[in-house]
């Protein structure tokens, strides 16, 4: 990938260094771009305390139109830099969120989820003049309508108590020890994000070694993530001081061990294993006598990986089903060998050989 910087924190304007990443170079970008959040005045709480809220000038813009005019631009460079069947996500609030999703589908993305992020431990309103602002939406986006983006389907699943993934995830905000702090008491990031958040982001929509891009960069949050689970990043970030406190962050991050970073994959994604390959790969014997469950039935292993018994030939599937006056049969479990005195089924001869060919 020749003029691509990996894991590496580029300090500088986004659209800038953007500029510079060969086209279809990315697998995914992770943007928290400014919210615009347009506030007026400071904010305090019953007790008269001034609340640390965002007020830094890089999220101030002096219309919609120029809010609109910096959307556009940074996401075109986006969409160019992304592979074809590549994604973004981008995250926001009710400031910016709908003015992002309208620009993206401008552009050519094609959005394919919206997901809300219900906070369990939101800032309170303190004006009591509004609902508790509770939540920030995330935009999932392919690059266009035909691509293909990578979706661990069965893997958020693992993660979700092995039911599907909805679109409502309910996380804490970052707080306690991931804030990270300048001074005693001092924000490092007024808006960092919870690693909890990014974790489900990579963990479902890429694999190890894929690149990540992260053009609004803060203090690193995507980077310690992609780092910790074995995927590249490049990370873009203006702020000198936050690219200080990101590059002490992720210095101090480990990449998980190779084995760890396996997820579930789907039967339907899971490469297609022949019987006959176990007998190639002498993982059984032409001769060796498979049983059924309960022993009742049983058949012998030739050398072309069908099976034959004292009634009939043919696949593990047609012999089982046919010994058991069956429709059909899933031979995969019905077959039995024995190692150690013991029946296995063969389906766990089929699995090595799955995560032979998927290592």
């Amino acid at each position: 990938m020749s003029g691509v910087v990996e894991d590496k924190i580029v300090e500088g304007d986004c659209m800038a260094e953007m500029d510079r990443l060969p086209e279809g170079s990315v697998d995914l970008v992770f943007a928290d771009p400014p919210y615009n959040l347009q506030l007026k005045g400071d904010l305090h709480r019953p007790n008269n305390s001034l609340v640390d809220a965002v007020d830094d000038h890089w999220d101030r813009f002096e219309s919609f139109r120029a809010y609109d005019a910096f959307t556009r631009e940074w996401l075109t460079e986006a969409r160019r830099v992304l592979k074809p069947d590549g994604a973004i996500w981008v995250i926001g609030s009710y400031h910016n969120i709908f003015r992002v999703g309208a620009i993206l589908q401008d552009l050519g993305f094609w959005i394919l989820n919206d997901i809300v992020w219900r906070k369990t431990n939101p800032m309170p309103n303190f004006r009591g003049k509004r609902f508790c602002n509770a939540h920030e939406t995330l935009i999932w986006a392919a690059k266009s309508e035909g691509a293909k983006p990578t979706f661990n389907y069965d893997a958020l699943k693992e993660l979700n108590e092995g039911l599907q993934m909805r679109s409502d995830w309910v996380l804490p905000i970052c707080s306690g020890g991931e804030r990270l702090k300048t001074g005693a008491s001092d924000k490092a990031h007024p808006t960092q994000k919870p690693e909890a958040l990014l974790h489900r982001v990579l963990v479902g929509t890429t694999d190890p070694g894929d690149l990540v891009l992260d053009p609004f960069f803060g203090t690193g949050t995507t980077g310690a993530v992609a780092k910790r689970l074995s995927r590249r990043f490049i990370g873009i970030e203006r702020e000198a001081d936050y690219v200080a406190v990101a590059r002490d962050r992720i210095a101090a991050v480990t990449a998980h061990d190779r084995q760890s970073l396996g997820v579930a994959i789907s039967k339907r994604s899971a490469p297609r294993i022949p019987f006959g390959q176990l007998v190639e790969r002498r993982l059984l014997e032409p001769g060796e006598v498979l049983e059924s469950p309960n022993g009742r039935h049983s058949a012998r292993v030739r050398a072309d990986g069908s099976l034959i018994s004292a009634t009939t030939s043919g696949s593990i599937h047609k012999v089982g089903a046919e010994l058991q006056g069956a429709p059909s049969c899933n031979g995969w479990t019905y077959w039995h060998f024995r190692r150690d005195g013991r029946p296995v089924p063969i389906d766990v001869l089929r699995q090595q050989l799955r995560a032979d060919t998927h290592d």
